[in-house]
């Protein structure tokens, strides 16, 4: 038996069982899901309807990832998947779906954010960048880009909860792209109120997993 979308087989609204009469339809075809698990790059091409491809992706590890209140992407590391609305059995088999939430390396984002601010993310970034001035000679740098970069530190505030991720090197994303029908895992980092919700739904699975245990 063929994988089949169409609602034939549906019971109508008032629960009366509908007529058979015809077979399955080409065009109301379903797939076998592409359940993507973390591993080394690996996708297939599908053919579909009207000749064109789909990129069924068997396993990823990496992706584009906005950090959104800084405007800026970067390409990086996928380290695991750590929660999932609809199934907890995708967490545990570290399958990656759209809005599963994942934690990615946050070496590229601190890379940035410290060569466009010249300052660390961390505190005790901080403290390390102050010794490494007393012991070498401090960069220099024209007036104007000196004015630059005074700008910018004026703004760069950055939440407690995204220093305290950077402080460990991982941070908290979502995928926002279907990576069995484009062949990508692409997303943004989580931050503010959605980053605060996730946190609470992350805190009490691990509460239910210890009193169940």
């Amino acid at each position: 038996m063929g994988i089949s979308r169409s609602s034939r087989h549906k019971r109508s609204a008032t629960g009366a069982q509908r007529a058979h009469y015809r077979k399955k339809r080409k065009f109301e075809l379903g797939r076998q899901a592409a359940n993507t698990k973390l591993g080394a790059k690996r996708i297939h091409s599908v053919r579909v309807r009207g000749g064109n491809l789909k990129y069924r992706a068997l396993r990823l590890d990496a992706g584009n990832f906005a950090w959104g209140s800084e405007h800026v992407t970067r390409k990086t590391r996928i380290i695991g998947v750590v929660y999932n609305a609809s199934n907890n059995e995708l967490v545990r088999t570290n399958t990656l779906v759209k809005s599963a939430i994942i934690q990615v390396d946050a070496t590229p984002f601190r890379q940035w954010y410290e060569a466009h601010y010249a300052q660390p993310v961390t505190k005790k970034g901080a403290k390390a960048a102050a010794e490494e001035k007393k012991e070498g000679e401090e960069k220099k740098l024209s007036n104007h880009a000196q004015r630059n970069l005074d700008e910018r530190k004026k703004e760069a505030k950055i939440d407690p909860l995204l220093e305290a991720q950077f402080g460990a090197g991982r941070l908290y994303a979502v995928i926002s792209s279907r990576p069995g029908q484009v062949g990508r895992a692409d997303g943004y980092i989580l931050e503010g109120k959605e980053l605060e919700f996730y946190l609470r739904k992350l805190r009490t699975g691990k509460q239910k997993h210890a009193h169940g245990a």
